[in-house]
């Protein structure tokens, strides 16, 4: 048994040095995870708090079957699109009347000029829904079809939300390298 299926069956039987250092391995990671989601740090806390409560209270459904770290970010995606929910992610106040659909040509090269944590500023300063759906699709790696199903929105909008947040990320960072 290695340790990884050492710590897995650690924490099915509530040991708490199996859960210890289950958190401390993935709570950076889960915290920047929720950080891009809420942008705001307190409120990235208690989404990490209820994620590994979730974890702990869901160990004993982990099958194995794929990695221990994809279920668990994973979890922590849906923890965090919950929390947004509850902060009414759906009565975004932004309007898409003016928005095409079609995704605007962006040099990366701009990307490559500024540090990873400019770039996470200019994504957590993205309005809510606009930036999670920028997470699921550019970081998560979902599907604009999984998006609409999990955000109860259309397909179009999904890749609309998408759009506009490679622009406003276009312009956040030309305005950063102006600076």
């Amino acid at each position: 048994m290695n340790y990884e299926q050492r710590l897995i069956a650690g924490c099915k039987r509530g040991e708490s040095w199996a859960q210890k250092e289950l958190y401390e391995k993935y709570a950076a990671a889960m915290m920047s995870l929720c950080i891009r989601y809420t942008a705001d740090r307190e409120q990235a806390k208690d989404v990490v708090q209820d994620g590994f409560i979730k974890i702990f209270t869901k160990i004993s459904q982990f099958q194995s079957k794929g990695s221990l770290s994809g279920w668990i970010r994973q979890i922590f995606v849906n923890t965090a699109l919950e929390h947004l929910s509850k902060k009414d992610l759906n009565s975004s106040s932004f309007l898409l009347e003016n928005i095409s659909e079609s995704d605007e040509y962006f040099d990366n090269q701009y990307f490559e000029s500024i540090s990873e944590d400019d770039l996470l500023e200019c994504i957590s300063e993205l309005p809510i829904r606009i930036r999670t759906v920028f997470n699921m699709y550019a970081i998560e790696g979902f599907s604009h079809a999984e998006i609409a199903d999990k955000l109860g929105i259309k397909e179009g909008s999904s890749r609309v939300h998408f759009s506009k947040a490679r622009k406003l990320l276009q312009e956040s960072v030309l305005n950063l390298l102006r600076k």
